[in-house]
């Protein structure tokens, strides 16, 4: 698992966490922000109008409403990204990381209203007489090359067919494995239920709401997204509230440091500007999906003749998403003050590492310094390679655990839940738990070991550490008037965040298959889905974060680049549409021109 992390890891960071991936981002946002006069301010009020249905006409064509399509692409945008993805954002880059967060929400507002404006332009009714859309279909009809002699290069339909394989791909990184994961992770955590029983009922769950279509979806997502959301907002603001002192103390912290880096504070090593510009931006990305191309293929459903009023309803998504939602969460992890704290955990192999000698420590400037150089990777510090012996859970090499991007303490080894003596074989820092002592497992015994919340040939490590993703923010809602029955809001907005996003990522997987191989291959596509979901629900956390970052940059980057393409097409577009909707309603006042 270590090994395969690495490598997802290192492809990834030629890609969606290397800096030119985050420049195309911000730099299509900004663009079009500038070249469209800020459509984010001036046309959001007029959002509001037409996703209650007053720009409708009785013969628009279509699957969903409005609100319906909002919702359905809502639905796949709020998820881990705002509960676990945030908490992970700031784990990483500090509280600097929200205001690049917030940043690349404003701005992709802007990417998200042209994506879907252009995508609805050019949908099509498929062979069983529902409406398919996306980034795809307005690839194969607008990005062909007229050479000098006249011919036509079909370089449209490459394009097309490169961006539908990697939204089958990503279904999977960003719909299916990351949600399941986290939801599981959280049940267990709350309440104490093993991984693969949690995967094994919601993927039967699933499987029955995917096989009804997108109207199915429809009709659960416009009912699930009001009513998570509302939850989710209580438990929020009650520790916010409940910390009211540390309100301002967190806003100042969320920009005193944008130009300078988060400074080391508990045990948070620190950040530098790059970093949590870097993860504020791919986070912010992972949360409202602001350019990836996805939203588009939902909002392809909704009843409506105009193309741009559709892209008005998608405008609203990253506010709600990002601004309003990662915003209430990222508070919540600043004002109760436990982003860096160190806390009982059990450690995760693939973040954590063993450092040759005992002399680091992390209350000194200095130490401090030394450790976040190493940890962000500026000057590597000696890893520990051979034999670590344990006694009594207590390990007696001369060695230091860095776990989670922090000093570990209380480290412990685990055998089955009693303290382990034996030894553990490290290399290059990197720690294997094979127990070469315990007997083969059957078959059946692997199986029940699954469902038990500790087996008892299981070796494990625990310890105090940074905590990240949705372990972090579950810690947080404990902080706040309901006290530890917080926890319980967290998992059950989890649940019903990630659930609804993997519905309607399984309705994007849907519609791009359908687009590769036809209707008929789409059954096939869909039990895969949910074997993958089921599999993804006791598979390690990290590495299924890192290959869903790889996944979002194989969609997003074909799709800015047609984006950006098609501006002068974009302009005109909606320039004709306010020309009807002053026909529409002459009486309404400075309504605007282009």
């Amino acid at each position: 698992m270590q090994e395969l992390n690495e490598f997802l890891k290192l492809i990834d960071s030629y890609i969606g966490s290397h800096l030119w991936f985050v420049w195309l981002l911000l730099g299509t946002g900004i663009f079009f922000t500038i070249y469209l006069k800020f459509p984010q301010i001036r046309f959001f009020k007029y959002a509001l109008r037409i996703v209650q249905g007053k720009f409708d006409k009785e013969d628009d064509e279509g699957d969903t409403s409005h609100f319906q399509a909002l919702t359905t692409a809502l639905s796949g945008t709020v998820g881990t990204g705002n509960i676990a993805g945030v908490a992970l954002a700031v784990h990483m880059g500090g509280p600097a990381a929200l205001f690049w967060m917030l940043v690349t929400a404003m701005l992709g507002m802007t990417t998200k209203f042209v994506e879907v404006t252009l995508s609805h332009k050019y949908r099509e009714k498929v062979a069983d007489g529902s409406m398919a859309g996306g980034p795809m279909y307005f690839m194969k009809a607008r990005l062909n090359i007229k050479l000098s002699s006249g011919k036509m290069l079909n370089t449209g339909k490459w394009i097309a067919i490169v961006f539908a394989l990697a939204t089958v791909l990503s279904s999977f990184g960003t719909g299916s494995l990351p949600q399941i994961n986290s939801i599981s992770n959280s049940i267990f955590a709350t309440f104490g239920l093993p991984h693969m029983l949690t995967g094994f009922v919601l993927a039967i769950l699933l499987g029955f709401v995917i096989i009804g279509g997108i109207k199915r979806i429809a009709k659960v997502t416009s009912k699930l997204v009001p009513a998570m959301a509302l939850l989710y907002f209580i438990g929020a603001i009650s520790v916010i509230a409940f910390n009211y002192e540390n309100i301002w103390p967190s806003i100042q912290a969320i920009f005193a440091d944008i130009f300078t880096g988060s400074s080391a504070t508990g045990g948070f090593l620190g950040a530098t500007i790059a970093f949590a510009f870097n993860r504020g931006v791919n986070r912010g990305l992972f949360s409202n999906e602001a350019g990836q191309g996805s939203a588009p293929i939902a909002h392809a459903a909704a009843r409506a003749h105009e193309p741009v009023s559709e892209g008005l309803v998608a405008l609203l998504e990253p506010f709600i998403d990002t601004i309003i939602i990662c915003t209430l969460t990222g508070l919540t992890l600043l004002a109760s003050g436990v982003w860096n704290e160190k806390l009982d955990n059990r450690f995760q192999l693939a973040d954590l590492q063993v450092l040759q000698g005992v002399h680091y420590e992390d209350v000194s400037d200095n130490g401090r310094i030394q450790l976040a150089n190493h940890i962000n990777g500026e000057e590597s510090l000696p890893l520990f390679t051979g034999i670590l012996s344990v006694e009594e859970g207590l390990i007696t090499s001369d060695v230091k655990v860095v776990h989670a991007r922090s000093l570990a303490e209380n480290v412990k080894v685990q055998k089955g839940g009693t303290p382990f003596t034996g030894h553990i074989d490290v290399m290059n820092g990197v720690v294997s738990l094979k127990d070469d002592t315990a007997e083969p497992e059957s078959f059946m015994d692997k199986i029940k070991a699954q469902f038990s919340s500790e087996p008892s040939n299981k070796i494990v490590i625990r310890g105090k550490s940074l905590v990240h993703s949705a372990p972090l923010t579950t810690v947080a809602f404990t902080k706040g008037w309901f006290g530890h029955w917080g926890q319980y809001i967290v998992s059950i907005g989890l649940l019903l965040f990630a659930f609804s996003t993997a519905i309607s990522w399984s309705y994007y997987g849907d519609r791009a298959v359908t687009y590769l191989w036809g209707p008929k291959a789409v059954i096939w596509y869909h039990m895969i889905y949910v074997v993958a979901f089921f599999l993804a629900s006791f598979v390690d956390t990290t590495i299924i974060w890192t290959l869903s970052g790889i996944t979002i940059a194989l969609m997003t980057i074909p799709n800015l680049i047609g984006l950006l393409f098609l501006h002068r097409e974009m302009k005109d577009e909606v320039k004709s549409f306010w020309v009807e909707y002053r026909q529409r309603f002459p009486d309404e006042k400075r309504v605007p021109k282009d």
